[in-house]
């Protein structure tokens, strides 16, 4: 459940105020870009990645974001400051208001933002999966955009919910693993860990992005290969990872229990954990 307060543009409203308009094209189309992020003691985690990783999106898809993040992320603790999520989760989104025969009249902004937070979700001591083929299209040149039109991955985990699993194994037109619905997903082999290239279709998440690029584990090397379904079901440790879960051990695919020794993400874990200490220090004196 959403907090009482949302942003929208430079307002902070109602949660409950009618304040959107069926003329904005992005809402009946799913045109518009968004990143759910981290509040941690008031810190908005990683944001400059986020944003980053979002203008490129935008970019791809033709939706004008406003050109100061820096005053975005200042509303962004206005939001949290509003609704006392200090420690929560925060969904940002840009949705594009023009365009087409559907869109609104032109009397005001090329596209909104809008923000809203929620506490943040307890994912368990682990996850199962279940795969879902063709889910992917690597050849895309839009492959590994994250837009709001979202219902696929809606619906594909709404469907490995109702047989039992908790999230959905996503593989691209080779049979290879692209991600899951809302996570990237990672093996390990001893101290040497693999996730999927973007070449697979998968999104390029901002905790995927931290793990190959900053964490440094004793002995433990992070590098990107294509991954089969055999190569998940033989690891000696699969986990997946997201803004809301860090590294999140899987222990089944499909019914098969799959290696679950824990050392290597555990060394990972820690790693990250201390990063996101660090980073939490160095911006809590960012002002507002």
């Amino acid at each position: 459940m959403i907090h009482r307060f949302v942003l929208h543009n430079d307002a902070i409203c109602e949660s409950s105020d009618r304040v959107l308009s069926p003329g904005q094209v992005g809402l009946l189309s799913g045109w518009g870009v968004f990143s759910t992020l981290r509040v941690a003691e008031g810190v908005l985690f990683a944001f400059e990645r986020h944003w980053a990783r979002m203008a490129r999106d935008a970019a791809s898809f033709h939706v004008p974001i406003p050109g100061e993040p820096e005053k975005v992320r200042r509303k962004l603790l206005d939001l949290v400051e509003a609704n006392g999520a200090y420690n929560a989760t925060l969904r940002l989104v840009i949705v594009r208001n023009t365009g087409g025969i559907w869109a609104g009249p032109a009397s005001g902004p090329a596209s909104d933002v809008i923000a809203l937070t929620a506490d943040s979700k307890d994912w368990g001591q682990g996850v199962k999966l279940g795969y879902v083929p063709q889910a992917r299209h690597a050849g895309c040149g839009l492959a590994g955009t994250k837009i709001l039109s979202w219902a696929m991955n809606l619906t594909w985990l709404e469907s490995a919910q109702a047989r039992g699993f908790d999230e959905a194994l996503l593989l691209n037109e080779r049979g290879e693993v692209a991600e899951c619905t809302s996570a990237n997903i990672f093996i390990a082999n001893g101290p040497r860990v693999w996730t999927p290239p973007l070449s697979s279709g998968c999104l390029p998440g901002v905790t995927r992005e931290l793990l190959l690029s900053e964490m440094h584990a004793p002995g433990v090397e992070v590098t990107e290969k294509a991954l089969t379904p055999a190569e998940l079901e033989s690891a000696d440790e699969v986990f997946i990872t997201s803004t809301t879960r860090d590294l999140l051990p899987v222990i089944q695919i499909e019914g098969k229990r799959v290696g679950t020794s824990g050392q290597t993400r555990a060394a990972l874990q820690k790693a990250f954990a201390e990063y996101t200490r660090r980073y939490i220090a160095e911006h809590k004196s960012v002002p507002a």
